[in-house]
């Protein structure tokens, strides 16, 4: 992929050291990883390592494997395995061969695992898991040591290979390595390596019983596939001396080192997965590709292009200390990439009729309309104008204040792409609601301008009546309401208007045959995708992100 993502990417300290590594002769090649675990859909943070990760290979002309850290079967599903390269794909990366799941390692692992033993540094624990995590002390005590820490390697190799053969029920038996119990770093306090398991695992099986912990798989299946520089996030920053023990303890083939960088944290977002599981299995939200969800689907779903997220990765940069980024940086890259790209259309969200008397019934015209006004390839389309329109409903004031320079009566404005209109008459319904505007339209002003020179403050779009196509068209915004919302308590803090669906739009029908998937511009709107929920007959759309409004600011600001 060439892009701006890797082409021009900014430099930074982990793109700094694997520079030297280079320069020194260190490595001769770089060899990074991304890592999920398939026990969710990838969201945002993923974005970040994604691109942290593939672009450094690419930008230094190395290669990034996609690894799957399959070693938790009651979490993991085949479906989130496929949704992980589908997104990295979408993302703009690409693996080649180096496609890699830590199941492929479970052998060597477990060789490894009988070498510890045989060293004298593992060995079979039977207390339960309760034990174990009240003997592991605090930050300020000391851990204490297991009964049966100092068990007989013999012993212990009989009672890890009836482990495997599935001798003994969950949770009555663990392997632990054998360290140090009074470490300060707890994570060095004698832990889990592996731990019974009776589940079938999505590309093993029930072929194993026994399953390692995510700290003994990593830092060897690095070294497997030689791995020259893991790029973790910070929090695990503390599991560095247990990832390098490992190493420094088996006759590993090679050593990688681990390098910490800040995690992604976005206000209005909540990235941790068991939220966004429990988001999916509540029912909060419709799935994982929800377009309120922040995960890669998601916004697929919502219409936001790979390439603005990748930009606002590299706008946001690597850093070693954690920080939280404004929502507002992110919508302002979907927007700004948008802006170049999405071809414009009209639609009308909440619709008003107009009719315009002096226009001949029964007649209509061709309007020629851009389909980007700042990119000419674009070319142009035509458009239907006649006796009855619709226009915005809030583009129409009965009484307006200073400074809503929008239709109302006796005011003039100006239809995109067709003529001036003048409000004459409001016409309402029974409880008093304005039901129906009749206007006049000057023929001289056809395509916006007026021989006599006068001029007009708004420009409004509109569709014609006799050729609009029905749509329903859903505004997504943030899920939760708060900027920094409590993940312990995620339900509660819920936008309850993150989600407004509006029947009865009107669309102009070009929007009816394109069925491109990408983002356009409705005028005036924001920018919008047609839904995987449209059929034939059944226009849906989501929005994207909004635009700027000028009168919804004064207005914000009057009250």
């Amino acid at each position: 992929m060439t892009d701006e993502s890797t082409v021009d990417a900014g430099r930074d300290f982990i793109r700094d050291i694997v520079a030297a590594d280079l320069a020194s002769g260190k490595h001769k090649s770089i060899v990074t990883r991304f890592p999920p675990e398939p026990n969710g859909y990838l969201h945002l943070g993923h974005a970040k390592s994604i691109c942290l990760n593939f672009g450094i290979a690419e930008e230094f002309g190395g290669r990034c494997n996609l690894r799957f850290d399959d070693t938790n079967p009651t979490r993991e599903e085949q479906e989130y395995i496929d949704a992980i390269q589908r997104d990295v794909r979408w993302l703009g990366f690409d693996w080649d061969d180096g496609l890699h799941y830590a199941s492929d390692y479970f052998e060597q692992l477990y060789a490894w695992a009988q070498h510890l033993i045989r060293a004298g540094k593992a060995y079979v624990d039977d207390q339960s898991q309760e034990e174990i995590r009240l003997a592991r002390g605090t930050l300020t005590e000391p851990g204490k040591n297991s009964p049966f820490r100092d068990r007989p390697v013999d012993e212990n190799l009989d009672l890890f290979a009836r482990m495997r053969a599935g001798e003994f029920p969950n949770g009555t038996r663990v392997l632990r390595a054998r360290i140090d119990m009074a470490a300060g770093n707890i994570n060095l306090r004698d832990p889990v390596l592996y731990r019974i398991l009776h589940a079938s695992h999505p590309r093993t099986g029930t072929a194993w019983n026994i399953y390692p912990s995510y700290d003994f798989a990593h830092g060897q299946s690095d070294s497997i596939e030689h791995i020259t520089h893991s790029i973790c996030t910070l929090e695990f920053e503390d599991h560095r001396p247990l990832y390098d023990w490992f190493l420094d303890n088996l006759p590993v083939p090679s050593r990688p080192h681990q390098y910490e960088f800040a995690r992604l944290n976005v206000t209005h977002t909540l990235l941790s997965k068991r939220v966004l599981t429990e988001l999916v299995r509540g029912g909060h939200v419709s799935g994982w590709d929800d377009p309120r969800m922040p995960t890669l689907a998601g916004l697929q779903r919502r219409g936001v292009p790979a390439e603005a997220l990748r930009e606002f990765i590299k706008r946001i940069g690597v850093a070693k200390a954690n920080s939280t980024v404004d929502i507002g940086m992110f919508e302002f890259a979907v927007r700004e990439t948008l802006n170049r790209s999405a071809p414009r259309r009209m639609a009308v969200l909440r619709p008003l009729k107009v009719v315009i008397e002096n226009y001949p019934e029964g007649d209509s015209e061709e309007l020629e309309a851009v389909n980007h006004p700042d990119d000419p390839s674009q070319g142009t389309r035509r458009i239907k104008f006649g006796r009855e329109l619709y226009i915005e409903r809030d583009d129409f004031m009965e009484n307006p204040p200073k400074k809503f320079f929008r239709l109302s009566p006796g005011s003039e404005v100006r239809l995109r792409y067709a003529y001036f209109i003048t409000c004459r008459e409001v016409i309402k319904n029974a409880a008093g609601e304005v039901a129906e505007l009749r206007c006049t339209y000057d023929p001289a002003t056809k395509g916006g301008n007026a021989p006599d020179g006068r001029k007009v403050k708004a420009t409004m779009h509109w569709v014609s009546a006799a050729d609009a196509v029905p749509a329903e068209i859903r505004l997504y915004g943030h899920l939760f309401a708060a900027a920094q919302p409590d993940a312990a308590n995620f339900a509660s803090e819920l936008n309850p208007q993150s989600l407004e669906t509006l029947s009865g739009c009107m669309v102009e029908p070009a929007l009816a045959g394109d069925n491109a998937e990408g983002a356009v511009q409705f005028e005036r709107q924001g920018y919008f995708c047609r839904d995987r929920d449209s059929s034939p007959g059944r226009l849906v759309f989501n929005r994207a992100v909004g635009l700027r409004d000028t009168w919804a600011k004064v207005a914000a600001a009057g009250s």
